[in-house]
């Protein structure tokens, strides 16, 4: 059971709700102890408790503001490249802190991918935007590599759709594609674990549909942590859901992280019933 920073109150909604839901059958692969996320003075998130378990899907929920893309980048400290930026508390990654010292960034990227908002393929052929990073961190023989951009492009359900032209320029794919694409490219190193940060919200019905489609069968391989304003979405693609508020007494505050089936159907919390009723965000 996670420590709770919070003092008593006789008030339900006055206690966060940032104990860990029932014990899964899986160990955390992050562990997130007290953390809160400042730049220069304004406070983006104020001590967050949670862990997010192996080969499941966590949802991260929650109004515009309320910290959601802050703490996504906490995990991969992809934030840090931001000005002016403080985090303070324990983030810790397979139990190794990754705040330590001796923490090699570049392999804590490759360990924890990333996907964008907008899709941002590089402005090269469709094979070499996959073959970067495997090139950054391998030198394998042109079999050895064509095999892996091909396992890449399958994991991201690309490979059938591009196959015919893997030197066409990858900026030359639809919207839908290129998020596909950047998905391919990140699982090409083998994360252990994608970050998606509103994925979808720059696409149509049908490639937002091939991508839940594609979490879906990711999570068989991969933690996933993902952002979205949509709550049909988070319902459907998530087995966990952490709810942020904006509240002006709790900005960046864990309100409550739980089962996604309780969250939607029997929420602790008034402001959480309230946000996936669509009563306020």
């Amino acid at each position: 059971m996670l420590p709770s920073p919070h003092s008593s109150s006789s008030s339900s909604e006055e206690k966060l709700a940032t104990m860990e839901p029932q014990s899964p059958s899986t160990l955390p692969v992050f562990h997130i102890e007290n953390v809160s996320c400042f730049y220069g003075r304004h406070k983006a998130l104020e001590g967050v408790y949670m862990d997010i378990y192996e080969g499941k899907v966590t949802a991260i929920i929650g109004p515009s503001g309320c910290g959601k893309s802050t703490f996504l980048k906490i995990l991969n400290r992809i934030g840090e490249m931001e000005s002016n930026v403080r985090v303070d508390g324990k983030v810790q990654l397979l139990g190794k802190n990754i705040f330590a010292r001796d923490i090699n960034l570049n392999l804590l990227r490759r360990q924890v991918g990333m996907i964008f908002q907008h899709p941002n393929p590089f402005a090269m052929s469709i094979y070499d935007n996959v073959a970067y990073g495997i090139r950054t961190f391998h030198r394998l023989s042109r079999p050895a590599l064509d095999e892996a951009v091909e396992s890449a492009l399958r994991s991201a359900a690309l490979w059938d759709e591009v196959k015919d032209s893997l030197h066409q320029s990858g900026l030359a794919l639809s919207g839908g594609q290129q998020q596909r694409l950047c998905i391919a490219r990140a699982l090409a190193v083998k994360p252990k674990v994608l970050l998606m940060d509103e994925p979808c919200s720059a696409l149509d019905p049908i490639a937002t549909l091939k991508i839940e489609e594609l979490i879906q069968g990711l999570k068989q391989q991969l933690t996933i942590v993902i952002v979205t304003h949509n709550m049909q979405q988070a319902a459907r693609v998530s087995e966990y859901t952490a709810f942020f508020s904006t509240d002006e007494r709790r900005i960046g505050q864990l309100v409550e992280f739980d089962l996604t089936q309780k969250i939607f159907t029997e929420a602790e919390q008034p402001s959480t019933r309230d946000y996936v009723a669509g009563r306020f965000g």
